[in-house]
């Protein structure tokens, strides 16, 4: 996770201020990327420890979608993981509106709802050489209605040989203490899972950034990040089990991670 921290060094040392919308203050950078072979290992934070439960039933809410007339809802992914890290946005219902599951696997069209995942997938078995198969989260027309527009909004698939899934996402606001880290490996996560799914071997996953930042009450927490050295990554499996055929069968205990030895977790406020 090298280039992790050497964009987090950049970000620190050579980033603009900027204000922001939550009122805390940035420190930022426009138009950054990194690039992560699966093949080496699973890009999960080895500096700080980082919650794989929380990755986990995070991306499976989202691939579970929203139920009809109820949205995303913060219920659902407590009944997957006590995982509380949207609770910040939610109402008293638990609502966050129409956020990532829902554009993933309802995105509506009139009267219709459009399964943008599954689609991918299906292309993916069935024209594997596309250049469509693209999943976005940006819903322009629904954007008034969620809690928090996507921040990781693009993602787009590609086979390679036949034989590989790449993968590269688009993220227009870069958390890079809290946020980013966990939406590396979600990334991978979802890479693993859907080729499982359609039968090739995750390989390459591109992360690019937008607005790339260091929030002002995290400027400590980095420092003493960036003065860690990164340890062997982890390995991820998927667990060999019949019933296992969809995108949607997955279970948390699917998901078998290994050798993950992180140092000291590092706390920090969230930004809301």
């Amino acid at each position: 996770m090298e280039q992790y921290l050497h964009l987090l060094d950049d970000v620190l040392y050579n980033g603009e201020e900027k204000v922001d919308r939550t009122g805390t203050g940035t420190i930022s950078v426009f138009g950054e990327n990194m690039y992560f072979d699966l093949t080496e290992g699973f890009p999960l934070m080895t500096t700080k420890q980082i919650p794989f439960k929380l990755v986990s039933s995070e991306l499976l809410w989202f691939v579970k979608g929203a139920r009809p007339s109820r949205g995303m809802n913060v219920n659902d992914l407590k009944a997957i993981y006590p995982n509380t890290i949207w609770d910040e946005w939610a109402d008293k219902d638990g609502c966050l509106g129409p956020v990532y599951g829902a554009q993933w696997r309802s995105w509506p069209q009139g009267t219709f709802k459009i399964d943008q995942l599954q689609t991918v997938i299906d292309s993916l078995k069935n024209d594997p050489d596309s250049r469509r198969h693209i999943v976005s989260s940006w819903n322009v027309s629904d954007l008034d209605k969620m809690a928090l527009p996507p921040c990781h909004l693009m993602f787009q698939f590609y086979v390679s040989q036949g034989e590989f899934l790449d993968c590269q996402m688009y993220q227009r606001s870069c958390d890079m203490f809290l946020g980013v880290p966990f939406n590396i490996a979600s990334y991978a996560l979802l890479m693993h899972m859907v080729g499982h799914i359609v039968g090739l071997k995750p390989r390459y996953f591109t992360w690019v950034g937008g607005d790339v930042h260091v929030y002002r009450n995290h400027l400590d927490q980095v420092k003493t990040q960036l003065k860690r050295t990164p340890g062997d990554l982890p390995t991820l499996e998927i667990r060999d089990r019949v019933g296992l055929n969809t995108i949607d069968d997955f279970v948390l205990d699917d998901f078998i991670l290994s050798d993950y030895k992180p140092q000291r977790h590092i706390a920090a406020p969230i930004s809301v």
